[in-house]
């Protein structure tokens, strides 16, 4: 009888990660999509490779920002950002939390610009208010991005500087 159980070469079945999970570079933590689609309030208008592709660039340009905050931890000896001591916030690190937080926010700015072209012609009162979200919203979560990547790196929100 024959199985629909597809294995890997070798005759073993695969042992890959679920597709629900995008693994990290094992110092900042993997992200599991659907906690991440539930975080950031996405509905099935966003399909899963959309927000996958999107979330893997969050990732990326994230973890480009704080590759100073993982060096140091690294050369004090902390083989994850969950084992750098930091205070608990729901019993997870809240530098987890931050981390989250920025990759969420980044991704879900990525996505509003490319699905704002959707319709923008606010033919009612609640449609207005979308339009007016899709306007800033990217800004808005570019903005909370920032301010956690800030927070990640234990610097204030706001940068002046004299011209």
């Amino acid at each position: 009888m024959s199985s629909f159980i597809a294995n890997a070469p070798g005759g073993t079945a695969s042992t890959s990660q679920p597709n629900n999970i995008i693994t990290n570079d094992g110092f900042f933590p993997d992200l599991d999509v659907s906690a991440m689609r539930d975080a950031i309030r996405l509905d099935g208008t966003v399909t899963d490779a959309r927000l996958i592709a999107a979330t893997v660039d969050a990732i990326i340009f994230v973890n480009d920002q704080v590759k100073e905050l993982k060096a140091s931890a690294l050369g004090a000896g902390h083989a994850s950002l969950a084992a750098i001591p930091a205070a608990q916030v729901n019993r997870q690190s809240v530098l987890i939390a931050h981390y989250l937080r920025a990759v969420y926010c980044t991704a879900k700015a990525d996505l509003i610009e490319r699905y704002k072209d959707y319709d923008s012609t606010a033919s009612s009162l609640d449609d207005k208010k979308l339009v007016s979200f899709l306007a800033n919203g990217p800004d808005d979560e570019r903005r909370n991005a920032q301010w956690a990547i800030s927070s990640l790196m234990g610097r204030h929100h706001v940068t002046v500087e004299l011209i």
